[in-house]
């Protein structure tokens, strides 16, 4: 696995994930009917161009959330976590459409070894995702429960 382990994250760590993701009307549409959120915002394009400020659908901002996560991993946590511990101050400061791609920056705020396993420590990450013209379109500050370097 690719993943990096807990004493590989130093805090001001960068990653500028090379991964980026064109989003699709079937992803936000899919997504949306997979988590049974019925909201017109996000599935009715008529509503959309009619009814609202935006004038056509915006990407849903839990799928927003789950690409910009989930573009890290690769660089990052991919086989070394042992856990997500939650996510805060998540914010969408600027909306995303169909046809939008999404880019991620990750950058360690701290780490601390655990107190209850020593084979584990936390590690506390800052995902921002950006559009194609560089404006953020999503933030949050994850916890990450993460496996130490084996002992050989």
């Amino acid at each position: 696995m690719s993943g990096l382990y807990y004493e590989d994250f130093e805090p001001e760590q960068t990653f500028e994930h090379a991964i980026r993701r064109t989003l699709t009307e079937m992803d936000n549409v899919m997504f949306s009917a997979l988590t049974h959120n019925p909201q017109p915002l996000h599935i009715d394009r008529h509503f959309c161009e009619t009814q609202t400020e935006f004038g056509q659908p915006l990407v849903n901002s839990l799928f927003t959330l789950g690409l910009m996560i989930g573009i890290s991993v690769n660089d990052t946590t991919l086989g070394t976590t042992i856990a997500n511990l939650g996510m805060t101050e998540v914010k969408f400061p600027h909306p995303l459409y169909h046809g939008d791609t999404v880019n991620v920056v990750t950058t360690v705020l701290s780490k601390r070894e655990s107190k209850s396993r020593p084979e584990a420590g936390l590690v506390e990450f800052q995902h921002e995702a950006f559009n194609q013209d560089g404006t953020l379109v999503a933030v949050c500050k994850r916890a990450a429960f993460m496996r130490k370097r084996p002992v050989r």
